[in-house]
């Protein structure tokens, strides 16, 4: 229950798990896991490695699409972040980004313990097709979405709000909403509401089990 939420995550203590090509590789799926998607060059990387204050548990490279696995990050015994292939600029054959594709939608249609998506968008390049798809793919499961407009450093203030309330007005009417904010990996803007919404996701499956 929504009432008894009190606690919060030390994001900090998050470790390395496993890396796993295919949902049969990944960790058992019991406790509660929130993903992270986005094309190859959102930010994803340095968005994780901003909330862990730990600069190299993510990897970053200049070579985007060059994480083709399914990485899972340890928060403690029941509860996990997973951050998935990213998609866009991956120079492999398109049969290799199909089966990529085949391992994504198996884990998000299946994986029982998914509790939450956060999407990231780079905040100057939004709701590119891979975005939309998620959105989408968000909708038809009610998959409670939470997007991260990334790079926000990149543009000045009045016009990473105009873009985020242009984003937010096209963003999916589903029976479980969208979220959306600024975000920069830069300097940490946006990282405590990025954090209340983990906690909100992650933490309620522990208060729900003990009700």
């Amino acid at each position: 229950m929504q009432g008894h939420l009190k606690l919060s995550i030390d994001y900090r203590r998050a470790s390395f798990l496993i890396s796993a090509p295919s949902l049969r590789e990944c960790p058992p799926d019991a406790g509660a896991e929130v993903a992270f998607a986005g094309r190859s060059n959102a930010g994803k990387s340095s968005a994780i490695n901003a909330l862990t204050g730990q600069r190299k548990l993510a990897r970053t490279s200049k070579t985007p699409g060059r994480t083709q696995l399914l990485n899972f990050f340890a928060l403690d015994q029941q509860r996990r972040l997973v951050d998935l292939p990213g998609y866009g600029f991956a120079k492999v054959p398109l049969a290799v980004k199909n089966e990529w594709q085949r391992h994504l939608d198996e884990y998000l249609s299946q994986r029982v313990s998914l509790r939450g998506l956060v999407l990231l968008m780079d905040i100057r390049h939004p709701l590119q097709p891979f975005d939309t798809q998620m959105l989408d793919w968000a909708k038809r499961s009610e998959m409670p979405v939470h997007v991260l407009l990334t790079k926000a450093d990149k543009l000045n203030f009045g016009t990473a709000k105009s873009t985020l309330l242009s984003v937010r007005k096209q963003l999916p009417n589903a029976k479980v909403p969208a979220t959306i904010q600024l975000f920069s990996a830069l300097n940490n803007d946006g990282l405590d509401i990025l954090q209340q919404q983990l906690d909100s996701w992650l933490l309620l499956e522990q208060d729900d089990s003990q009700a």
